[in-house]
């Protein structure tokens, strides 16, 4: 057992515990949870063969208990939490498996389901070391008639500050009070000025509504953070005393779900830049600063911790989604917004003509799933330009090649032979140098076509300049979730964010409802443009000829500057290695090396995930506390 602290004005970065083990001191390496609220505690099995361990930590990293319990204790404490988990540790203890008799006990012991946030929290929160600064901050708080007491109570938790705000002023969208509270300025709201008059002399600006409590740190852990960016947040607890934990700076899920939210810091630089645009109605004067800095391209910091406890929003998602898509087609954005499925959805254009959309699908006999595949993509799929390109790895059953012949007959069809031993990553290389159109696909064979628009979603995105890869949301065949992006670290080294969980999970800040960026796709359903394939040399054959060769080419492609997006209007299910078979004796010993190479490569990113909560476990698929 460990119990350590982490100082907040340090960028978040999980610890590693490094396990040298038997005579030739083999590493295993264990991603510790963050400590973003102060401290962090981790329990994990020590390999009865480890000969030295090594801690690595950052700046401010602070070790305060180091313990030991024995074995059985923790199996009793699993028993009685969670018996069926303790009955399925037992099995993989018997089995051999130690890595998941270990993640089972310490899922069962060690995390901490999202919904038990603030006894979690308690165990865990500081109280911070303020550093000075000269930021002059002034406090907007938006307040209507009949706000008035949740007004003082704003007041108040602004008077507590250790950073007090320069200015406080409270803007009324109807008369203002008989009796004005006197620690602010009072005036009506004027819809007519644009974002920078809001700021008056100071040099940020935070927005909050009557009702809003900031945590006493809360300025004073924003203000040195805005050095760095345009703007900046915290994570928040809503008016349902949930935890909204929130990812590093991610556009395309702001626009969609406004998560920025309260409190924030706006820049002084950052509004003067913006059009000189009415905010309009004080409803959506949040919106309308958060439209607009997005569409300006502005760069967003995170502070991972609750610095707020808020009232609800000021739109609901049909009015957001209105006033959302007025701004936008106001400054002739490439994107429009509509509601659907009760979530706020982004609408990029499709270039015209629409781009030519190359599907590359590598396989090997297995004769029903090639043919549901290729009836999907050539049948079942509303596109007007496509190819497909079967890359075969020496498929030997007469049906197959007696359906290649037939396939052959469609003018949209190339078939390239690879007798080779088996390289999926080689594979793939050589469909995409064989493709002419502008997008590229991968596609695997064990993939089905549930609906027909799956590739203009994926197309649309796809064309965007900014965006590299995009994935898919792929459900296995009982309509559970496969797929809804990667997060790296998860599992180890990365992993599928919520598998099997129901397929209309929302996921935590509802982002599995809207497309939003995250640090990798699978590239069992993979779109990108083809130039930008092959500007990052595609994927690795080298060194991931099997496994981590997509999440290493999503991540090359963000370190190149173009961002990994995941969109759930692409759906199709995906019955995951069907054809290739579990992992077992040589091929389990090659799943390790290349682990292992995946791990020395990306090891910043396996201790932070941008788009993943450094409170959250890695040890779990769902989105639960460590």
């Amino acid at each position: 057992m460990l119990s350590y602290a982490g100082d907040p004005h340090v960028p978040p970065r999980r610890p590693i515990l490094r396990i040298l083990r038997g005579a030739d001191g083999t590493p295993q390496d264990f991603i510790l949870p963050g400590a973003s609220h102060g401290s962090a505690h981790w329990l994990g099995l020590i390999p009865p063969d480890a000969r030295e361990i090594r801690l690595s930590a950052g700046p401010g990293f602070v070790l305060e208990r180091v313990g030991a319990r024995r074995e059985v204790s923790v199996l009793v404490q699993c028993l009685l939490r969670r018996p069926w988990r303790c009955v399925a540790a037992l099995y993989e203890r018997a089995r051999g498996s130690e890595r998941r008799y270990r993640d089972t006990l310490r899922g069962a012991c060690a995390v901490t389901p999202l919904r038990h946030y603030r006894s979690w929290a308690a165990s865990r929160n500081r109280p911070i070391r303020i550093v000075p600064s000269d930021l002059r901050i002034r406090c907007l708080v938006l307040a209507r008639s009949g706000e008035e007491a949740l007004l003082a109570a704003t007041l108040d938790a602004l008077d507590a500050q250790g950073h007090s705000a320069r200015t406080i002023a409270v803007a009324w969208a109807d008369a203002l009070p008989a009796l004005p509270d006197r620690r602010a300025e009072h005036r009506r709201w004027d819809g007519q000025a644009p974002p920078a008059a809001l700021i008056a002399e100071a040099h940020a600006l935070c927005l909050l509504r009557a009702g809003d409590i900031p945590a006493p740190d809360a300025l004073a852990l924003l203000a040195p953070a805005l050095a760095e960016a345009d703007l900046v947040y915290g994570d928040a607890l809503g008016p349902d005393d949930r935890p909204r934990l929130k990812p590093d700076w991610s556009p395309d899920l702001a626009l969609a779900t406004g998560y920025v939210g309260r409190a924030a810091l706006f820049s002084r630089a950052l509004l003067a830049r913006l059009p000189a645009e009415p905010v309009g109605p004080m409803a959506e004067a949040i919106l309308a600063i958060e439209t607009a800095a997005i569409l300006a391209g502005a760069r967003g910091a995170h502070v991972a911790r609750v610095l707020a406890r808020t009232t609800g929003d000021c739109l609901d998602p049909p009015a957001r989604a209105q006033a959302l898509d007025a701004r936008l087609k106001a400054s002739a954005a490439p994107i429009g917004a509509t509601l659907r499925n009760g979530a706020v959805q982004l609408d990029w254009t499709l270039p015209h003509p629409a781009p030519k959309a190359s599907i590359v699908i590598p396989s090997r006999d297995r004769l029903d799933l090639i043919t549901r595949v290729c009836r999907g993509v050539l049948h079942e799929t509303d596109y007007p330009d496509l190819e497909l390109i079967i890359v075969d790895n020496g498929s030997t059953d007469p049906a197959v090649l007696a359906h290649y012949e037939a396939l052959r007959r469609d003018p949209r069809v190339r078939i390239l032979i690879d007798p080779r031993p088996f390289n999926f990553a080689a594979m793939v290389n050589d469909g995409v140098a064989a493709a002419t159109g502008t997008v590229v696909v991968l596609l695997n064979n064990d993939v089905a076509v549930l609906e027909p628009a799956w590739l203009d979603a994926m197309v649309r995105q796809a064309s965007r300049p900014e965006v590299g890869a995009v994935g898919a949301k792929l459900l296995y065949a009982n309509g559970t979730l496969q797929h809804a992006g990667v997060v790296v670290g998860l599992g180890g080294r990365a992993g599928h964010i919520l598998r099997r969980r129901p397929g209309d999970t929302p996921g935590h800040l509802g982002r599995l409802r809207v497309a939003h960026e995250v640090s990798a796709v699978t590239a069992a359903c993979l779109a990108v443009a083809r130039d930008k394939y092959l500007a990052v040399g595609g994927f690795d054959a080298e060194a991931f000829p099997v496994d981590f060769n997509d999440v290493d080419f999503c991540l090359r492609l963000g370190a190149t500057g173009w961002k990994t997006v995941w969109t759930p209007t692409a759906t199709l299910a995906h019955l995951e290695s069907v054809s290739r078979g579990p992992s077992v004796g040589a091929k389990r010993a090659r799943f390790e090396q290349e682990a292992a190479r995946f791990s020395e490569r990306w090891r910043d990113v396996i201790r932070h995930d941008p788009y993943y909560h450094p409170a959250l476990s890695l040890t779990t698929f769902g989105e639960d506390l460590e």
